[in-house]
Formats: structure tokens, sequence, C-alpha cells
């Protein structure tokens, strides 16, 4: 059985890609920051599916606990066939020249320090088999950008330089690199946006059918289920009613 690996498996797309993986029967390494809820949904997926399902709680922010949390695996769990660098937010959207840092600093930690801490920490584990694939989700705001969606666009971007960079770097030893860049998907997402409005959250998605968790993650499975010497590095995935990023018809 393939071991997977997500991160921000709590809720949303991570969520749905370890049930949908899951379902091949792959055994999961799920890590999240909210303990109660991690705990839950990995007992479920266990007992609903028939796989090993190892809960890891921890901030991928924190270099130091990416390392040691992947240091410290059992030994029959490091031999990580597929990592999923889900974790990632958008935090507020105000422009450049009335920013909040603080929010600056969790985009970027998050979305792009904390997969390059994943990356770093389970990457040479699937160099030591010669085999694996890394999928990182990227977004639409990867792209291109929209107003007040500065420095989130700017992470995405950044992703998807990384994922380039990444199968260049990992081409010698057999892993694979994908990126799979959604566009407008109701999660948490503009619930976490805008700080708990859930009002402000719902108006994103209304007069149009967005994007599901599923739709993602079945996506994330075809990438994840293909053969072998087929490397699907790049897919930009929109609903009907998106033609660009500030492109969507609403009736």
């Amino acid at each position: 059985m393939k071991t997977a690996l997500i991160t921000g498996a709590t809720s949303g797309i991570g969520k749905a890609t370890a049930e949908k993986l899951a379902e091949k029967k792959y055994n999961l390494i799920l890590t999240g920051r909210r303990k109660e809820r991690l705990e839950e949904i990995s007992r479920t997926i266990s007992n609903r599916y028939g796989v090993n399902v190892l809960p890891l709680c921890f901030d991928v922010r924190d270099c130091d606990e990416v390392k040691k949390q992947i240091d410290h695996l059992p030994e029959d769990q490091k031999n990580i066939d597929v990592l999923v660098n889900n974790a990632g937010l958008a935090v507020g959207l105000t422009p450049i020249q009335s920013g909040i840092i603080d929010d600056w600093e969790r985009m970027i930690d998050t979305n792009i320090k904390g997969l390059l801490y994943m990356t770093r920490a389970v990457s040479p584990l699937m160099i030591e088999r010669g085999m694996g694939h890394i999928v990182n989700i990227g977004s639409i705001a990867g792209r291109d950008v929209y107003p007040g969606g500065n420095v989130y666009c700017a992470t995405k971007y950044a992703v998807d330089a990384l994922t380039k960079s990444m199968r260049i770097d990992l081409l010698p030893y057999g892993i694979r690199v994908s990126q799979i860049a959604p566009g407008q998907a109701e999660t948490e997402f503009s619930v976490v946006r805008f700080k708990g409005d859930e009002e402000k959250a719902e108006n994103v998605y209304r007069g149009f059918e967005p994007l599901t968790a599923e739709d993602i993650a079945d996506a994330i499975v075809y990438v994840c289920e293909a053969p072998p010497h087929v490397n699907i590095t790049d897919l930009l995935i929109m609903p009907t009613a998106q033609a660009s990023i500030n492109m969507i018809y609403r009736k």
C-alpha cells in the first residue's frame, strides 16, 4: 500500500483528498493545527476505509517542528509515496498601501515557507527510494492578479515557480512534481480570508456554482494515480461559470 502525507488536512481540499486517497487504499499521514478535529477525521477515515492514518498536530510554519515530526516518523511510515502540500490561506483583501503586516506574514510563512519546510523534510526520503510524487496546491491567483490580492497572489506565483524548480531539481531521482491550481472553490478559504465574517464569505460564491473541495480532490487522485512514467505537471481547474480570475458569470 502507498502512503500519502497531506498538510492542512482538517478541512476543505486537504480533508477531501484524504478521504479520496483512503478510498484508493492509501495509508495516510495527516497534518493540521486543530488537534481534536485532526484526530476525529483520522479515526473516521481509518474506520471507514480500513487504512492506517497517523495524525500529526503541528504548524508547517515552524521549521524545527516540521523537521522533528518527519525525523521521528516510525520507520515503517517513512516510505512516503505522495506529499500533498495543501496547507495554505489568504488573509485580508486590502490594497498594498494599507496592508496588514501580520496578514502578510501569515500568508508568506504558510503558503511559501511551510511548503518549503515540508518539501525539504520529505524529499530526501523520496530520493533514498528513487521514487515519489510531490503535489503542490497552487491557485488561479498564481497565474493572474486581482484587486487586494497582492501578497496572496505573490505567494501563489511563488508556488508556481517552486513547483517548476522542484521538478528540475528532483528529475534525476525519479520524483514527479505536479501543481493543481483551482479557481473559485467553496471551502473555508473565504471565511478565513474575511476573518470569520461568514456573510462576506457567502457573497464570494453567490450567483454561480463554484468548485467543491471534492472536485479538487478528484483531480489530485487522478494525478497521483497516473502511471509511473506519466507526470501531469500542471492542472488549472475552474468552475464552468468562471472564464478568468476576474470573469465570473453570476445569474
